[in-house]
């Protein structure tokens, strides 16, 4: 069974960093890339970040400066770190992967974790 979950969430102040986690399960891990999303409440899920299995990176434009995605492979575990967090970073992140089954595929989403903002 494919798995994927998230940790690493909770209260932080404005200015503070936080790093998420993402670890799955049931695949080959380091064949795979992951992508983070988060969901404010009242909004779309939008995208965060994103590490290929070849460890290219890209941070959303909004977070620039302030977001570092990397992975370690031996723990089957995808790592978003933010830093100076904002009100606006409030929000559910969830990571996600891509499988493909010959000319289908499916998405794998874990189970979100939640991050608050706020003095």
């Amino acid at each position: 069974q494919v798995q994927l979950v998230e940790s690493g969430g909770g209260l932080v102040q404005p200015g503070e960093s936080l790093t998420l986690s993402c670890t799955g399960s049931g695949i080959p891990f380091s064949e795979y890339g992951i992508v983070w999303y988060r969901q404010a409440p009242g909004k779309q899920r939008e995208f965060v970040a994103h590490i290929t299995s070849e460890r290219n990176t890209k941070c959303a434009d909004y977070l620039e400066g302030r977001c570092k995605i990397y992975r370690d492979n031996t723990k089957s575990t995808v790592y978003l770190q933010m830093n100076s967090l904002e009100p606006d970073d409030t929000a559910v992140y969830y990571c996600m992967t891509r499988k493909y089954s010959g000319t289908s595929y499916s998405d794998i989403w874990g189970q979100g974790t939640q991050v608050t903002v706020s003095s």
